[in-house]
C-alpha cells in the first residue's frame, strides 16, 4: 500500500506537467507548423523562376532549427532520443549566386528536408490534437520521434559517407606522411651522410701531408654522424615512437608528459595493450594536444586524464577516453588551425571523435574516445 503512494504521487505530478505542457505545445507549435510548411512549399512552387532558389535555403534552415527544438522537447519531456539525420553542409560553400545554388540543391537532395516537410502536415494536425489533450501527449512525442528520426536507409548512406570521407582522409594523410619522411630523409640524414663521406674523401688525401688538419675533419665527421643519427632517431620517433612499441601507450603517454616544457599531472588507467594502429593515433593525438596547449594557451599547469572504458552491452564498443585540460587563457577551436583538425581525421579513421570545450578565459579541455578493444 505505501508502495502505491509514490507511483500515485508520480503519475499525479506528471499529468499535472501534461495539462500544462500538451496545450502550450498545441498553442506555439500550431501557427509555426502551418507558416514553415506554407513558406517552405512557396518556396518550392517559385524554384522554377529562381526565386526558390533564394528562398529556399533560410526557409528550410528554419524548418531545422524548428525540428531541432522539437526534438529537444522529446527528449526533456518525453526521454525519447531522436538523432539529427541531416546530411552535412559544406564547411567553405562557394560566394554568390553559384554558393545560393549549390545550399539549395544540397536542401534538396537530402531525404531528411522532405521528412521533415511530410511531418510539418501531421504535426499541425494528429500533432496538435494529441499534444491538446494531455493523456495524449506521449503519443505526440511517439508522433515526432518516428517522423523526425533517421531511417535505415539514412543511417546507412550517413555511415557510407562517413566512411568514405575517412577512408579518403587516410589516404591523404598516408601520402602526406610518405612525402614527409623522403623530405626529412632528404634534407637531413642523407645531406648529412653524402657531407659525411666527402669529408671522409679529404681526410684520405689530406692524412699523409697534413696529420693536423684530417684530425681536425675526423672530429667534424665524428659531429656530423652523432647528427645524423639523432636526426634519424627524431624520424623514427615521428613515425613510430620506440617506447610505444616497447612499453606500450601508458608509458609512452608518460614519457611524452615528462618531455613537455609545462608541468603535466597524468593519470593513466590502461588495463593492456592495444591495436598497434589504435595505440599510434592515440599517441600522436595526445602529443597535439599537449603540444597545442603548451604553444599557444600559456598554461600554469597541463592535466592529462587516460581512462579504458569497457562497454560490455551486446555490441558495445570498448574505448579509450582522454581528457586534455589547461589553465591557459582559452578560446581555441575545432576550425581555428590545422593541427586540431589534424587529430579529427586521425581518430575518425577508427570512428574517434573529438570534443572541445576552450571559453575565453579558460580552462581548455579537449576529450577524445577512439573504440578500442583489448588486443
Amino acid at each position: 500500500m505505501t508502495e502505491d503512494r509514490p507511483r500515485a504521487a508520480v503519475q499525479t505530478h506528471e499529468l499535472m506537467l501534461a495539462l500544462v505542457r500538451g496545450p502550450a505545445l498545441a498553442v506555439v507549435t500550431l501557427p509555426l507548423s502551418i507558416l514553415l510548411f506554407t513558406l517552405s512549399l512557396v518556396s518550392i512552387v517559385l524554384l522554377p523562376i529562381g526565386v526558390g532558389v533564394v528562398t529556399t535555403p533560410p526557409t528550410q534552415q528554419a524548418v531545422r532549427w524548428y525540428a531541432n527544438q522539437r526534438r529537444r522537447l522529446v527528449r526533456e519531456w518525453g526521454g525519447l532520443e531522436v538523432p539529427e539525420p541531416y546530411r552535412p553542409l559544406p564547411r567553405r560553400p562557394h560566394s554568390g549566386i553559384v554558393g545560393q545554388v549549390e545550399r539549395c540543391t544540397l536542401l534538396l537532395k537530402d531525404p531528411a528536408t522532405w521528412r521533415d516537410m511530410a511531418w510539418l502536415p501531421a504535426d499541425m494536425t494528429a500533432g496538435f490534437v494529441t499534444a491538446l489533450l494531455p493523456p495524449m501527449l506521449p503519443i505526440n512525442h511517439q508522433l515526432t520521434k518516428a517522423m523526425l528520426e533517421p531511417t535505415r536507409e539514412m543511417l546507412l548512406t550517413q555511415r557510407v559517407e562517413q566512411l568514405y570521407e575517412t577512408r579518403h582522409d587516410a589516404v591523404d594523410s598516408s601520402a602526406a606522411e610518405l612525402r614527409r619522411i623522403e623530405r626529412d630523409l632528404h634534407d637531413g640524414a642523407q645531406a648529412r651522410l653524402v657531407a659525411m663521406g666527402m669529408s671522409l674523401g679529404t681526410i684520405e688525401a689530406l692524412i699523409e701531408h697534413d696529420p693536423a688538419k684530417a684530425k681536425q675533419m675526423i672530429a667534424q665527421a665524428r659531429e656530423n654522424s652523432a647528427e645524423a643519427l639523432t636526426e634519424l632517431r627524431d624520424l623514427v620517433r615521428g613515425i613510430h615512437p620506440p617506447v610505444l612499441a616497447e612499453r606500450g601507450l601508458p608509458d609512452a603517454l608518460r614519457a611524452l608528459a615528462l618531455r613537455m616544457p609545462v608541468p603535466v599531472e597524468e593519470d593513466i588507467e590502461l588495463p593492456g595493450r592495444f591495436d598497434e594502429p589504435v595505440e599510434t593515433a592515440v599517441y600522436f593525438a595526445v602529443s597535439e594536444l599537449l603540444t597545442n596547449a603548451a604553444k599557444h594557451a600559456e598554461p600554469a599547469k597541463v592535466w592529462l586524464d587516460v581512462l579504458y572504458v569497457a562497454d560490455e552491452s551486446a555490441g558495445g564498443d570498448s574505448r579509450i577516453r582522454v581528457t586534455v585540460t589547461d589553465d591557459g587563457k582559452g578560446g581555441a577551436s575545432l576550425d581555428a588551425g590545422s593541427g586540431l583538425q589534424g587529430v579529427q581525421r586521425r581518430l575518425a579513421q577508427f570512428d574517434g571523435v573529438l570534443a572541445l570545450s576552450s571559453p575565453s578565459g579558460g580552462p581548455t579541455m579537449a576529450t577524445l574516445e577512439v573504440p578500442a578493444p583489448l588486443a
